[in-house]
């Protein structure tokens, strides 16, 4: 519209039902529109929502296992891991060990390369296999990031 008077616009804003909003206060005359105020207000607030939406939060998914678990119980936990890795997720390996068990770490180690080898097209290792105390934990993520 160019520049009009402040008053003049106001006038225009009022007979159109609408309100009249300060765009660029700092600019030289500043600059204003003429426009539902509470309907920006809403679109701005539903734009909001929608990027909220559309972001994906990356959790931590823990597995636990024991270094006598069977074959079939291992597989059944990589399946839960490889679903996890596909949505996204990171996924903790956590194996126990306890009394005589610790003589054996190295069984411990051959069962997460195991899990590493089927899971190598889902994701890849964060973390290798790592002793703490009585426990060994190793870290893997999605091989792509979504």
């Amino acid at each position: 519209m160019g520049v009009v008077d402040v008053k003049e616009a106001q006038f225009r804003a009022h007979d159109l039902g609408l309100d009249l909003v300060e765009v660029s206060p700092n600019a030289e005359p500043p600059v204003c529109r003429i426009m539902d105020y509470g309907k920006y207000l809403y679109q701005q607030k539903r734009k909001q929502k929608l990027s909220q939406k559309k972001q994906h939060a990356v959790t931590l998914k823990e597995i636990r296992l024991r270094p006598k678990i069977d074959d079939h119980d291992r597989d059944i936990k990589v399946k839960h891991a490889a679903e996890f890795l596909e949505k996204g997720h990171k996924v903790q390996f956590s194996m126990l060990f306890r009394g005589r068990e610790m003589m054996h770490v190295e069984n411990g180690h051959k069962i997460m390369d195991e899990i590493v080898e089927t899971l190598a097209e889902k994701g890849k290792v964060e973390r290798s296999p790592l002793m703490l105390g009585r426990r060994m934990t190793m870290v893997m993520v999605p091989e792509k990031q979504h």
